[in-house]
Formats: structure tokens, sequence, C-alpha cells
């Protein structure tokens, strides 16, 4: 079972929700269902076309915002924050939700959101996102 974290009003953040659980997040509000971890990142999981099939069926749009653990780039952190600019609700996943959690402080620290508010947000989510606030 799925277990989402809501960071803020838009966004939500998990481990990899499994095929059957699109249309949960779907009925949840979810417009834009975005991956952070590379292709082929562990075995058994399903490929970006197999993802994108599940999230379009249940109605939703399906971004790849791909990185390995420690690897994010500037890139990534931008493609973010211009998609959480489109005011859509997002839900971001990757192995354990962290590498989304920090993508969505990055992107909030380029949106000009307080840093406070990122930092308790992911708090009481269960994330550390020092790393990110100390770089951007």
């Amino acid at each position: 079972m799925m277990d989402s974290k809501q960071l803020d009003a838009q966004v939500s953040v998990s481990a990899e929700p499994a095929m059957e659980e699109m249309a949960a997040l779907a009925k949840a509000g979810v417009e834009v269902v975005v991956c952070n971890r590379p292709e082929q990142e562990a075995e058994g999981q399903p490929s970006f076309a197999e993802l994108e099939q599940a999230v379009t069926a249940a109605g939703m749009a399906f971004v790849a915002i791909p990185f390995s653990r420690g690897q994010m780039q500037p890139a990534h952190s931008e493609k973010f924050a211009k998609l959480l600019s489109s005011g859509k609700k997002v839900h971001a996943f990757c192995r354990t939700g962290n590498r989304s959690c920090n993508l969505w402080a990055a992107a909030g620290c380029l949106n000009g959101t307080d840093k406070k508010l990122l930092q308790q947000a992911a708090h009481k989510a269960g994330f550390d996102i020092s790393g990110v606030l100390v770089t951007y």
C-alpha cells in the first residue's frame, strides 16, 4: 500500500506506487505523476512506458525527471519548478520518496518559497532537506 506524504497543498510524494494505485491518485485529485527514479533502477520496476500507460489510463499526465541518489542537478529542479508553476496537483515518487521531496524543496527555493516553510513541511513528512537548503 502506498504511503503518500502531503508536502503542501499541491505536492505529495511516496515510494513507487503500484500500477493499480494510479487510479487512487487520480481520485485524490492528482493531475501529474512525476517519476524521479532512473529507468531500471531496481529489478522488477515497471518501465517508463508502462508507468506512462498506467498514469494516462487513469486520466493523469506522466512526467519523468529521473536522477540517481545524490545526483540531482539544477536542470532537474528547474523542470520541476516549471511544472509546479502550472498550478497542477502533483504526485512525485522515487524508491523511497526522499529524492522527490528534495526535488520539491529545490524547486520551492527556485520559486521563492520560504526555506523555513519548506523545512517544516519536509520534516513533518519525515524527510531531511537540509542539504538542498544549503545548496539553493
